[in-house]
Protein backbone atom coordinates (compact mmCIF):
# COMPACT_ATOMS: atom_id res chain seq x y z
CA UNK A 1 0.00 0.00 0.00
CA UNK A 2 2.88 2.61 1.04
CA UNK A 3 4.61 1.67 -2.38
CA UNK A 4 1.21 2.46 -4.30
CA UNK A 5 1.42 6.22 -2.27
CA UNK A 6 4.88 6.68 -3.34
CA UNK A 7 4.70 5.70 -6.93
CA UNK A 8 0.81 8.11 -7.29
CA UNK A 9 2.97 11.22 -5.23
CA UNK A 10 5.64 10.40 -6.67
CA UNK A 11 7.90 10.06 -3.22
CA UNK A 12 10.70 8.13 -1.66
CA UNK A 13 9.83 5.22 0.40
CA UNK A 14 11.92 4.35 3.81
CA UNK A 15 10.59 0.58 4.76
CA UNK A 16 11.78 0.48 8.26
CA UNK A 17 12.04 -3.53 9.75
CA UNK A 18 12.40 -3.04 13.64
CA UNK A 19 12.56 -5.80 16.42
CA UNK A 20 13.42 -5.97 19.85
CA UNK A 21 14.71 -9.07 21.57
CA UNK A 22 12.16 -10.36 24.24
CA UNK A 23 13.68 -10.22 27.82
CA UNK A 24 14.49 -13.56 28.94
CA UNK A 25 13.33 -14.12 32.74
CA UNK A 26 15.86 -17.01 33.82
CA UNK A 27 14.89 -18.48 37.36
CA UNK A 28 18.38 -19.71 38.21
CA UNK A 29 21.01 -17.30 39.37
CA UNK A 30 23.80 -19.50 37.96
CA UNK A 31 22.66 -19.66 34.53
CA UNK A 32 24.63 -16.86 32.97
CA UNK A 33 25.56 -18.55 30.23
CA UNK A 34 22.19 -20.20 28.97
CA UNK A 35 21.12 -16.21 29.31
CA UNK A 36 23.91 -15.11 27.10
CA UNK A 37 23.36 -18.08 24.50
CA UNK A 38 19.64 -17.88 24.59
CA UNK A 39 20.27 -13.92 23.82
CA UNK A 40 22.57 -14.49 20.63
CA UNK A 41 20.41 -17.36 19.34
CA UNK A 42 17.11 -14.65 19.88
CA UNK A 43 19.37 -11.91 18.03
CA UNK A 44 20.15 -14.15 15.19
CA UNK A 45 16.33 -14.78 14.62
CA UNK A 46 15.36 -11.08 14.84
CA UNK A 47 17.99 -10.61 12.59
CA UNK A 48 16.49 -13.40 10.10
CA UNK A 49 12.65 -12.08 10.60
CA UNK A 50 14.16 -8.64 10.01
CA UNK A 51 16.50 -9.63 6.25
CA UNK A 52 13.00 -11.72 5.14
CA UNK A 53 11.15 -8.03 6.20
CA UNK A 54 13.57 -6.25 3.58
CA UNK A 55 13.41 -8.98 0.82
CA UNK A 56 8.82 -8.40 1.15
CA UNK A 57 9.39 -5.14 1.36
CA UNK A 58 11.99 -4.85 -2.24
CA UNK A 59 9.99 -7.13 -3.79
CA UNK A 60 6.61 -4.89 -3.25
CA UNK A 61 8.26 -1.70 -3.90
CA UNK A 62 9.82 -2.60 -6.62
CA UNK A 63 10.00 0.39 -8.57
CA UNK A 64 10.03 2.87 -5.99
CA UNK A 65 12.92 5.53 -4.72
CA UNK A 66 13.71 3.63 -1.76
CA UNK A 67 16.28 2.91 1.24
CA UNK A 68 15.36 0.18 3.66
CA UNK A 69 16.50 0.24 7.19
CA UNK A 70 16.34 -2.36 10.29
CA UNK A 71 17.15 -2.13 13.72
CA UNK A 72 16.94 -4.66 16.86
CA UNK A 73 14.29 -1.81 18.71
CA UNK A 74 11.20 -1.20 19.89
CA UNK A 75 9.06 -0.48 16.40
CA UNK A 76 7.35 2.34 18.11
CA UNK A 77 10.73 3.58 19.16
CA UNK A 78 12.33 3.04 15.76
CA UNK A 79 9.70 4.85 13.74
CA UNK A 80 9.59 7.99 15.94
CA UNK A 81 12.98 8.18 15.64
CA UNK A 82 13.24 7.48 12.00
CA UNK A 83 10.15 10.12 11.25
CA UNK A 84 12.97 13.17 11.06
CA UNK A 85 13.57 11.94 7.36
CA UNK A 86 9.64 11.64 6.15
CA UNK A 87 6.64 13.29 5.72
CA UNK A 88 4.38 10.71 6.87
CA UNK A 89 4.50 7.54 8.54
CA UNK A 90 2.31 4.66 7.09
CA UNK A 91 1.14 1.84 9.48
CA UNK A 92 -1.11 -1.02 10.14
CA UNK A 93 -3.14 -0.92 12.74
CA UNK A 94 -3.02 -3.53 15.45
CA UNK A 95 -5.12 -4.46 18.75
CA UNK A 96 -4.85 -3.03 22.10
CA UNK A 97 -2.33 -5.63 23.67
CA UNK A 98 -0.36 -6.71 20.97
CA UNK A 99 3.44 -6.97 21.44
CA UNK A 100 5.74 -4.30 21.45
CA UNK A 101 8.29 -5.92 20.71
CA UNK A 102 7.12 -6.73 16.91
CA UNK A 103 4.65 -4.16 16.27
CA UNK A 104 4.10 -1.06 16.32
CA UNK A 105 0.95 1.24 17.84
CA UNK A 106 -0.12 3.99 15.68
CA UNK A 107 -1.73 5.97 18.59
CA UNK A 108 2.31 5.78 20.17
CA UNK A 109 4.10 6.85 17.59
CA UNK A 110 1.51 10.06 16.15
CA UNK A 111 1.92 10.74 19.71
CA UNK A 112 5.93 10.83 19.60
CA UNK A 113 6.83 11.42 16.19
CA UNK A 114 5.20 15.11 15.56
CA UNK A 115 4.12 13.50 11.93
CA UNK A 116 1.04 12.74 10.46
CA UNK A 117 0.22 8.52 10.60
CA UNK A 118 -1.29 6.83 7.96
CA UNK A 119 -3.49 3.90 9.41
CA UNK A 120 -4.27 1.11 7.20
CA UNK A 121 -7.14 -0.89 8.01
CA UNK A 122 -6.56 -4.73 7.64
CA UNK A 123 -8.27 -4.97 4.02
CA UNK A 124 -6.37 -1.84 2.82
CA UNK A 125 -4.48 -2.60 -0.02
CA UNK A 126 -4.49 0.61 -2.48
CA UNK A 127 -5.70 4.05 -1.06
CA UNK A 128 -7.73 6.15 -3.93
CA UNK A 129 -8.70 8.84 -1.66
CA UNK A 130 -10.99 10.68 -4.38
CA UNK A 131 -13.39 10.92 -1.74
CA UNK A 132 -12.47 11.81 1.82
CA UNK A 133 -14.40 12.65 5.33
CA UNK A 134 -12.53 15.25 7.82
CA UNK A 135 -13.90 14.13 10.83
CA UNK A 136 -14.34 17.96 12.61
CA UNK A 137 -13.74 18.73 15.64
CA UNK A 138 -12.93 22.19 16.48
CA UNK A 139 -9.44 21.78 18.41
CA UNK A 140 -5.44 21.78 17.78
CA UNK A 141 -5.53 18.56 16.67
CA UNK A 142 -8.35 18.40 13.90
CA UNK A 143 -6.92 21.77 12.60
CA UNK A 144 -3.08 19.97 12.53
CA UNK A 145 -5.10 17.11 10.88
CA UNK A 146 -6.94 19.25 8.09
CA UNK A 147 -3.43 20.73 7.14
CA UNK A 148 -0.94 17.43 7.17
CA UNK A 149 -3.46 15.91 5.03
CA UNK A 150 -3.68 19.03 2.59
CA UNK A 151 -1.90 17.02 -0.40
CA UNK A 152 -4.72 14.48 -0.14
CA UNK A 153 -7.17 17.10 0.11
CA UNK A 154 -5.91 18.93 -3.05
CA UNK A 155 -5.90 15.88 -5.12
CA UNK A 156 -9.77 14.62 -3.86
CA UNK A 157 -12.70 15.10 -6.05
CA UNK A 158 -15.18 15.25 -2.72
CA UNK A 159 -14.26 16.47 0.62
CA UNK A 160 -16.61 16.43 3.87
CA UNK A 161 -15.81 18.38 6.42
CA UNK A 162 -18.24 16.54 8.90
CA UNK A 163 -19.15 17.45 12.89
CA UNK A 164 -20.67 15.02 15.02
CA UNK A 165 -22.78 16.63 17.61
CA UNK A 166 -23.49 14.42 20.81
CA UNK A 167 -26.52 16.69 21.50
CA UNK A 168 -28.72 18.94 19.53
CA UNK A 169 -27.61 21.94 20.98
CA UNK A 170 -24.45 21.92 19.41
CA UNK A 171 -25.69 21.63 15.81
CA UNK A 172 -25.63 25.77 15.07
CA UNK A 173 -22.48 26.17 16.06
CA UNK A 174 -20.84 23.53 14.64
CA UNK A 175 -21.98 24.26 11.37
CA UNK A 176 -20.50 27.34 11.84
CA UNK A 177 -17.22 25.67 12.22
CA UNK A 178 -18.06 23.06 9.29
CA UNK A 179 -18.80 26.07 7.28
CA UNK A 180 -15.40 27.89 8.16
CA UNK A 181 -13.53 24.98 7.43
CA UNK A 182 -15.02 24.84 3.97
CA UNK A 183 -14.91 27.77 3.09
CA UNK A 184 -10.56 28.04 4.20
CA UNK A 185 -9.82 24.49 2.20
CA UNK A 186 -11.89 25.76 -0.94
CA UNK A 187 -9.82 29.04 -1.08
CA UNK A 188 -6.86 26.34 -1.06
CA UNK A 189 -8.76 24.90 -4.59
CA UNK A 190 -9.90 22.03 -1.96
CA UNK A 191 -13.60 20.96 -3.20
CA UNK A 192 -15.01 20.81 0.74
CA UNK A 193 -18.80 20.98 1.42
CA UNK A 194 -19.76 20.84 4.93
CA UNK A 195 -22.38 18.08 7.12
CA UNK A 196 -23.34 17.88 10.42
CA UNK A 197 -25.37 15.55 12.04
CA UNK A 198 -25.93 13.86 15.51
CA UNK A 199 -24.94 10.73 17.37
CA UNK A 200 -24.75 9.40 20.59
CA UNK A 201 -20.70 9.28 22.24
CA UNK A 202 -20.12 6.00 21.45
CA UNK A 203 -21.92 5.91 18.37
CA UNK A 204 -19.53 8.70 16.56
CA UNK A 205 -17.25 6.70 15.16
CA UNK A 206 -20.04 4.27 13.88
CA UNK A 207 -21.47 7.87 12.35
CA UNK A 208 -18.22 8.62 10.63
CA UNK A 209 -18.17 5.27 9.13
CA UNK A 210 -21.91 6.02 7.89
CA UNK A 211 -21.14 9.27 5.95
CA UNK A 212 -17.89 7.61 4.86
CA UNK A 213 -19.47 5.25 3.40
CA UNK A 214 -22.88 7.68 1.88
CA UNK A 215 -19.84 9.49 -0.09
CA UNK A 216 -17.64 6.53 -1.02
CA UNK A 217 -14.69 7.80 0.94
CA UNK A 218 -11.65 5.25 1.80
CA UNK A 219 -10.09 7.70 3.96
CA UNK A 220 -11.14 9.55 7.33
CA UNK A 221 -9.20 12.70 8.51
CA UNK A 222 -9.10 12.48 12.03
CA UNK A 223 -7.32 14.60 15.10
CA UNK A 224 -5.55 12.26 17.54
CA UNK A 225 -6.59 12.65 21.03
CA UNK A 226 -4.85 11.87 23.92
CA UNK A 227 -3.04 12.95 26.61
CA UNK A 228 0.50 11.32 29.07
CA UNK A 229 -0.45 9.23 31.91
CA UNK A 230 3.09 8.08 33.23
CA UNK A 231 4.90 6.10 30.71
CA UNK A 232 1.57 5.54 28.42
CA UNK A 233 -1.05 7.57 26.45
CA UNK A 234 -4.47 7.64 27.51
CA UNK A 235 -6.87 8.08 24.31
CA UNK A 236 -10.39 8.77 24.02
CA UNK A 237 -12.88 6.53 22.93
CA UNK A 238 -13.25 7.94 19.04
CA UNK A 239 -9.07 7.94 18.69
CA UNK A 240 -9.20 4.96 20.17
CA UNK A 241 -11.15 3.11 18.06
CA UNK A 242 -9.95 4.65 14.90
CA UNK A 243 -6.52 3.95 15.24
CA UNK A 244 -6.86 0.67 16.33
CA UNK A 245 -10.12 -1.19 15.09
CA UNK A 246 -10.44 1.12 11.66
CA UNK A 247 -12.60 -0.16 8.92
CA UNK A 248 -10.97 2.39 6.42
CA UNK A 249 -7.56 4.84 6.23
CA UNK A 250 -7.04 6.94 8.68
CA UNK A 251 -4.64 9.80 8.32
CA UNK A 252 -4.28 11.16 11.77
CA UNK A 253 -2.21 13.69 13.26
CA UNK A 254 -1.28 15.37 17.36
Amino acid sequence: MAAGLARDFNAHLIGLGAEAVEAAYMADPYSSLMTAEWIVAAQDQVAARLKEAEETFRRDAAGVDLEWRAMQSFPNAALVEVSRAADLIVVGAVARGASNYRTANAAEVVMGSGRPVLVVPEAGRHLRAANIVIAWKDTREARRAVADAMPFLLRAENVVVQAVCTDDDGVESAAFQANDVVAALRRHGVAARPGVTTARDEDVVKELYRIAGLNEADLIVAGAYGHSRLAEWAFGGVTSDLLHRPEHFVLTSH
